[in-house]
């Protein structure tokens, strides 16, 4: 698919989303991509962000908020997404067999980890619906049930990245290339 949106830059961004990409570029060392994208419109940026922060005041360790966001991504075949969520969970020392796991769907050795993944994995491809029997895994892996709800946020906002992606391909930003998936 073509472009509709290019990504901004400081000097071509609207006004409302520079303070924004400002905070984006002081917490990353650069603004990805895609958020530079988002940044066309200042009320989507601000949205994303938002929420982005909220996400992380969590229960989830950081992993874990990585695991479901990079489980959201492939499940929604986002490889801008999936590159970036797997560069972040290998940064946090996540151990590279479940990162593996997750991207080609096959399961993860850690029980509570898999339970995480195989209940986010199921709420994206069944857009929302569970089985009882995946949300009693995950509350018996240990989870809790406010946390089936931190799990809905993370997959808002891959939601929302991810569709991006899809309507508006972004390129994979160097430091998220060595994660890209090849074609297939």
């Amino acid at each position: 698919m073509s472009k509709i949106l290019n990504p901004v830059t400081d000097q071509t961004a609207p006004e409302a989303s520079r303070p924004v990409l400002e905070a984006v570029r002081k917490a990353y060392g650069f603004v990805p991509n895609l958020i530079a994208t988002f940044a066309n419109s200042p009320t989507t940026l601000e949205g994303y962000t938002t929420l982005e922060a909220i996400w992380e005041k969590g229960t989830l360790t950081a992993v874990e908020r990585q695991l479901v966001l990079l489980t959201a991504s492939t499940e929604n075949a986002c490889g801008y997404c999936s590159a970036a969520h797997a560069t972040v969970a290998r940064m946090l020392k996540a151990d590279a067999r479940t990162v593996s796991a997750v991207r080609t769907g096959a399961p993860i050795a850690d029980a509570k980890l898999n339970a995480l993944v195989a209940l986010t994995r199921e709420l994206v491809a069944e857009r929302g619906h569970a089985r009882r029997q995946s949300i009693d895994a995950f509350l018996a892996a240990g989870y809790t049930a406010p946390q089936v709800l931190e799990v809905l946020v993370g997959i808002a906002l891959k939601t929302i990245s991810n569709y991006l992606d899809h309507i508006n391909p972004s390129e994979i930003d160097a430091a998220f290339a060595a994660e890209r998936q090849p074609a297939a």
